[in-house]
């Protein structure tokens, strides 16, 4: 811990760990399902976990606000270690964020809550970074789209009722919302462009 500052520290090299977290999660959008894996994480505050950070330090700044849900807002060194490392304002609206940073995915708001693009800058949309307890153990999903040669397996374990709100985001396509799951030492990526089917 910063003895001046009293927080946890963040990456050992904040550019190079920085990076190659950033590595990891294109690699995971650009092939929807697969698991990258995420090494020398940092210690931070709970209930906020060392892969959600790390996914954080790495794609957060001043001009991409970070929205935290009800378990991480409700702990202030969270959003205090968040804005020290990042520099990413703490937005109270979901529709307002880059990246939203979802502890307790089960009681993650509806997806409509947060920016979905425009037809102009589709981009302009939330990623919804979830923290889940496992890489696998959950429903089979079947992957279909950019990225995936025919179709990709996983069981990542989402809330119940999850993938139908994946298959309703797949139809608003090019509009919706990207997700990354920060799963223990990986992370999955699930962007807009994947057909989701449960099987």
């Amino acid at each position: 811990m910063n003895a001046v500052t009293g927080l946890l520290p963040g990456f050992a090299d904040p550019v190079l760990d920085a990076q190659r977290v950033f590595r990891a999660v294109m690699e995971a959008l650009a092939r929807p399902g697969s698991l990258q894996p995420l090494s020398d994480l940092p210690d931070v505050p709970a209930p906020l976990t060392p892969e959600l950070a790390a996914i954080a330090l790495a794609l957060a700044d001043a001009d991409a606000p970070l929205w935290l849900d009800a378990p991480l807002a409700a702990v202030p060194a969270v959003a205090e270690f968040l804005r020290f490392h990042t520099g990413a304002p703490i937005v109270k609206d979901p529709a307002e964020a880059a990246f939203a940073l979802v502890a307790d995915p089960a009681r993650c708001p509806p997806h409509e809550s947060f920016a979905q693009g425009t037809p102009d800058y589709p981009d302009a949309s939330t990623t919804l970074v979830l923290a889940l307890p496992r890489q696998e153990g959950g429903r089979l999903l079947l992957l279909e789209g950019p990225g995936i040669e025919g179709c990709r397996s996983a069981t990542p374990p989402l809330p119940e009722g999850f993938a139908a709100r994946l298959k309703r985001n797949r139809k608003l396509f090019p509009l919706g919302l990207d997700h990354l799951l920060a799963l223990p030492g990986a992370v999955m990526g699930l962007p807009r462009s994947t057909r989701v089917t449960e099987a």
